[in-house]
């Protein structure tokens, strides 16, 4: 479950970045913690720093280190490295996707790729806010989020079903249901970019006040 366009950056790819996760021991999966810097890098809040998500994909605290060196290389590959490239999707010539990969219309790999999107979405949003449980966003990132959390429900939602061996899963369904959350996934990256730029043009407009005041 590779992202579609892995990073060039050596020690900085998805698969370094997610064998430092496994051996720190993070409770966070990849596809999770890459949308939780993204809404921490979109969040409007003052005060956002690369070293708060982090924490937060350790479940709120750091988890501790052997050595300096291990510091380094955790700072260095999810705050210079993951950070810095998912920075670069506040471009909107270079908007965001969620990864894609070939999904089987099997029960099993729609359970998982239900859980992964859900997990993805509440990764943003919670990024996106940080500790505080409310925020007063643009108008547009307002109804993008309302959207993910509209998405996040159904995909959850098929996620429920899906675990549930008592429930019936025809072949017909399973192919439209993989038809559905391919539908719905395309419809979660045009939201989430639009929380992103809404966010960035809000913070470029408070930026050119607070330069007019001073």
């Amino acid at each position: 479950m590779s992202p579609s366009k892995p990073s060039s950056v050596p020690g900085t790819s998805d698969k370094y970045v997610q064998a430092l996760l496994v051996r720190h021991r993070c409770p966070t999966p990849l596809h999770a913690v890459r949308t939780l810097l993204l809404g921490h890098i979109a969040s409007p809040r003052p005060d956002v720093s690369p070293m708060a998500p982090v924490a937060q994909a350790w479940g709120g605290e750091l988890p501790e280190f052997a050595s300096a060196d291990e510091v380094e290389e955790v700072m260095g590959v999810i705050v210079h490295g993951l950070w810095n490239r998912l920075s670069e999707h506040q471009n909107a010539r270079t908007p965001f996707r969620l990864p894609r990969f070939e999904v089987l219309p099997t029960r099993q790999s729609l359970l998982e790729l239900s859980r992964m999107r859900a997990q993805e979405l509440k990764g943003f949003v919670d990024g996106l806010f940080g500790t505080d449980h409310e925020m007063l966003l643009p108008q547009k990132a307002h109804e993008a989020v309302v959207a993910l959390a509209e998405l996040h429900a159904m995909f959850e939602g098929a996620a429920g079903l899906l675990a549930d061996d008592t429930k019936p899963a025809p072949d017909h369904e399973l192919k439209g249901l993989l038809r559905n959350l391919q539908q719905m996934t395309i419809v979660a990256d045009e939201q989430i970019n639009k929380a992103v730029q809404s966010c960035k043009r809000s913070r470029g407009q408070r930026l050119e006040t607070m330069s007019t005041v001073m």
